[in-house]
């Protein structure tokens, strides 16, 4: 608590900025009660009020509910320590804790790191998005999770933002194209948006913008996550957006299955963003900071597989339908394989690269007769008939037009076999299966939607398609309705846009490739939307080949067809398919996998089996290699982490909703002020285990960053309904999402998790209660007067990285015996003091005597900390001290190689961390009294 401008204030949050420390608080007096405010400790005199001059007062409520509800709300607002190893608030979410999730959290966690960075490097479908929530959520207790940016590719903004909020209760607003709008209509022109928004999630696509850099530029964040960032390497506009964000955050996450392109340059690109001193000066790597800053599993790692069970079926054994061509289709490829692929003399084409064109041809017609017309025409309109060599290729490609022609007007035989599969999995109107198709070309997808829309007599709300040229809005849009069992939308036609990041398992388990990519990232990413972690009907991968007369392209089909098999031959004994070809890039691959097509290169040179693979047959850099295997690993050697290692609760409330339940009986203070009967307070269902608030405005504004359609639809702002129970939580979200019925994807009771902003708000209400500067008196299970105290040390960032529960249990005169505990839970229970129902108040204790031990209690205190910490003092400063001397022979380094722009950028680099290690030390100290608790027969005040 602090005084400013002659008002007391509650200090909810502070950050370092140029202008000093920025102090968030909430009005406690009655001029500013409930008011948000922030104050600069540069411009104005913030006075932090004295903890040993506290004013002991008597608690007269009934079981001392007032002050068991001001101690849980002040413990819940105190950071814990980021030395502590035990993990809070992230098993307690909505999504299952699995152990090999828990140790990613873990290690972005571990205290050995200069700050919480990390390469979640996982396969595809192990659950990154739930992995990222954990890891923020712990943040967020830890104090360290104010200000969170997330980007994400566009067509995903939704469904992050939704599992953000319905798993981990963490409210973010979307910064999509409304989204933006919206900001503009409420901010001038001039104002950071991202100072107005304390959680937001942006596309890398709209971030990237000159106009929002310039805003980051200025705008520091305690955690930024980048999910799929394998895009921002390179000499690109997402890299400069990656080097801009990176060392204007304390916290980094990145999430990509594909984090590496075969280039070391390139994965240090990424390493540097993480921890720029884990790449040396010459560019190698040190291996055991790449290894601490990089985690990968697999489907078929020990850690995973043990766990995944039901919850992931394995899949079917894929299908390859081979496709009798017709004749159209064969005369076509009989042309192309000899005029254009493999010609007795000079290619048609004109232009520079005359090997590449042609094999762009085959690509398009082995997708579609539209694409490749597409493909030819757009060719032909770049071309000047006055010049001869282009006159020579335009009537080439005039010669493709007209073969492709009766293709178009007899039918494609690869669309005939698509509608008579879909027909037999029971795909149609009015039925409950679903299918998604992928293809390449968009003007595949157009033309595949309106032959389905004719065939099957869809409407517009049952066949949709997923581009990259859609907005952000409409992408989001098609990705969640097809997720919901409300939907019409059986036939997702889509391309690769949907590759990466879309989880489409809820409500399908049949894809379909009606083209193949020449990469086998691209058809792992794909098959990843619907075989992945929560889906529990055998996924089936089908893929439509035709089968031509034509020798060379019969070939490129078998070609393409081995290489769908790898793939499946990868995930059954590597858990991923990089390692195959080596390349970890899609280009890089589809380069290859031409060669192979051309006759270049054989194709077992390109693609390996798993066997050569696991025999160790590598091919690319050595540690790399290492670092990105997926052989089995030794069970006995799996870093794993388990839920055991947790924080108790403080035990003070049989459970979270006790607590919410009873603050809310002291914010909603008029009697029978209940949603039934006038529309205002609040309801309690104990047997159906739900809370109804009827959020008042200060509520309703912590909720404003939701989506507007989930707060009508869910009508949140008249009636917020909560449960305590994960089974119902889960059921509620599972029939948001699988109930024919379902108004919306938004689940209409949410988790009341441990983060939630109901909780904050009911814990605000509660401090706010407790005069200046003053601590309850209670009595306990203690033998004479005991105060109960919380230490901390804190670092020159503000952060606390230690903390000590304590009591001083006053034994006569001036002495006191001292107690330590690792937690609040184990400090209580030494005092009696908890939720039992049998516990009775006879009335306010007599305080008048217990005033002058707060002050002694404090200076004990602070000696008594000071010995105990002085360990944990010396083991940051040898930490410190290591890092700098890392840093130190870095410099040694750098100085010995040439003098280059890019080596002088990672100096300043490496100054920042030197400036970061420094700031680690221990700096501050602090004690606060929370609590006197004094014998059961002490005499109340009226007896003394």
């Amino acid at each position: 608590m602090v005084i400013v401008r002659d008002e007391e204030w509650l200090v909810t949050n502070t950050e370092q900025t140029t202008s000093g420390t920025l102090v968030r608080c909430i009005g406690l007096s009655e001029l500013v009660r409930d008011t948000p405010a922030a104050f600069y400790s540069e411009l104005d005199k913030i006075e932090v009020l004295d903890s040993s001059q506290a004013k002991v007062v008597a608690d007269a409520s009934s079981q001392y509910r007032d002050a068991r509800l001001w101690l849980e709300a002040t413990l819940r607002r105190q950071p814990i320590p980021t030395l502590d190893p035990r993990l809070t608030v992230s098993t307690q979410m909505l999504a299952t804790p699995l152990n090999y999730q828990l140790t990613a959290v873990k290690r972005a966690l571990d205290p050995e790191k200069l700050r919480p960075r990390l390469l979640i490097a996982d396969a595809v479908g192990l659950g990154k998005t739930i992995e990222i929530g954990m890891i923020l959520s712990e943040l967020v207790r830890r104090g360290q999770g104010e200000r969170i940016l997330i980007v994400t590719p566009r067509h995903v903004l939704e469904q992050m933002q939704r599992e953000m909020w319905t798993r981990f209760a963490l409210p973010f607003v979307r910064l999509d194209s409304v989204g933006l709008q919206r900001v503009r209509q409420q901010l001038p022109a001039t104002r950071n948006p991202f100072s107005y928004f304390k959680r937001a999630i942006i596309s890398i696509d709209t971030l990237k913008q000159d106009q929002y850099r310039a805003h980051l530029q200025k705008f520091h964040w305690d955690a930024v996550v980048i999910d799929e960032s394998h895009n921002i390497t390179g000499a690109t506009l997402n890299n400069r957006l990656a080097r801009t964000l990176a060392p204007n955050t304390h916290a980094l996450i990145l999430a990509s299955a594909t984090p590496h392109n075969g280039k070391a340059e390139s994965f240090a690109e990424l390493i540097r963003l993480l921890e720029p001193s884990a790449v040396a000066a010459d560019n190698t790597f040190d291996e055991d900071a790449v290894k601490r800053l990089v985690l990968r599993r697999h489907r078929h790692s020990p850690e995973v597989q043990s766990e995944v069970g039901a919850d992931w079926a394995e899949r079917k054994e894929p299908q390859n339908l081979l496709i009798e061509a017709t004749p159209s289709e064969n005369n076509l490829a009989d042309h192309l394989a000899h005029v254009w692929l493999n010609p007795n003399i000079q290619s048609p084409y004109s232009g520079k690269n005359k090997g590449l064109f042609p094999w762009t041809l085959a690509k398009a017609f082995l997708s579609s007769p539209v694409a490749f017309r597409d493909t030819v025409r757009d060719r032909m309109k770049r071309l000047n008939p006055d010049n001869p060599e282009q006159a020579r290729e335009l009537k080439a490609l005039q010669e493709l037009d007209d073969l492709v022609a009766p293709i178009l007007e007899e039918g494609s035989a690869k669309l005939t076999e698509l509608i008579r599969y879909l027909k037999q999995i029971g795909v149609g109107k009015r039925k409950q299966e679903r299918a998604v198709v992928f293809s390449e070309r968009v003007a595949t997808l157009h033309w595949l939607r309106e032959a389905l829309k004719q065939e099957f007599n869809f409407g517009d709300d049952e066949i949709r398609v997923l581009h990259g040229q859609l907005t952000d809005v409409e992408q989001q849009e098609v990705v969640e309705e097809f997720k919901q069992a409300s939907s019409k939308l059986r036939v997702l036609v889509t391309g690769d846009v949907a590759s990466e990041g879309v989880n489409l398992h809820a409500q399908c388990h049949e894809l379909i490739h009606f083209d193949i990519p020449w990469s086998l990232i691209r058809i792992e990413q794909r098959n990843g939307r619907i075989d992945r972690f929560g889906q529990r009907t055998p996924p089936q991968i089908t893929t439509l080949l035709l089968d031509f007369d034509n020798d060379e392209f019969a070939g490129d089909v078998r070609v393409l067809s081995r290489l769908i098999d790898r793939e499946h031959e990868a995930h059954k004994a590597l858990g991923d398919t990089a390692s195959l070809m080596g390349k970890y890039d899609t280009d890089s691959e589809e380069e290859e996998i031409r060669k192979v097509l051309a006759g270049a290169k054989a194709f077992d040179e390109v693609v390996r089996s798993p066997e050569d693979v696991l025999a160790g047959d590598d091919g690319v850099d050595a540690f790399l290699a290492t670092l990105f295997s997926t052989g089995s690993e030794d069970p006995a050697e799996v870093e794993t982490a388990t839920n055991d290692e947790t924080i108790p609760p403080t035990g003070l409330f049989s459970d979270t909703a006790d607590f919410l339940r009873t603050g809310l009986a002291t914010a909603y203070t008029v009697p029978g002020a209940t949603i039934a009967n006038n529309g205002v307070g609040f309801e309690d269902k104990p047997q159906q285990r739900t809370l109804s608030v009827t959020p008042p405005r200060d509520l309703t504004q912590r909720l404003r960053v939701l989506p507007q359609s989930y707060l009508q639809e869910r009508k949140v702002t008249e009636k917020f309904t909560v449960t305590t129970s994960q089974d119902m939580a889960l059921a509620s979200l599972e029939q948001a999402q699988n109930s024919p019925t379902s108004i919306s994807s938004w689940p209409a009771e949410h988790y009341l998790g441990p983060l939630h902003p109901l909780l904050d708000w009911v814990a605000d209400k509660t401090l706010s209660k407790l005069g200046r500067n003053e601590v309850f008196a209670v009595r306990g299970d203690v033998m004479a007067p005991t105060v109960y105290l919380l230490a901390t040390v804190a670092d020159r960032q503000a952060r606390t990285i230690s903390s000590m529960h304590l009591t001083q249990t006053h034994a006569g005169e001036s002495r006191f015996f001292s107690g330590s505990y690792a937690d609040a839970h184990s400090a209580l229970a030494s005092l009696g003091v908890s939720a039992d129902a049998s516990l009775v108040n006879p009335g306010p204790v007599a305080v008048d005597e217990l005033q002058g031990l707060i002050a002694p209690a404090v200076e004990q205190s602070l000696a008594y900390a000071d010995s105990l910490l002085g360990a944990i003092g010396s083991s940051v400063e040898q930490r410190v001290e290591g890092w700098l001397e890392r840093l130190d022979q870095w410099q040694q380094n750098a100085k010995q190689l040439a003098q280059r722009q890019e080596l002088t950028q990672r100096r300043d680099a490496i100054t920042d961390e030197e400036q970061l290690a420094e700031a680690m030390r221990p700096h501050h100290m602090s004690v606060r009294p929370l609590l006197v608790v004094v014998p059961t027969e002490y005499p109340t005040g009226e007896d003394a």
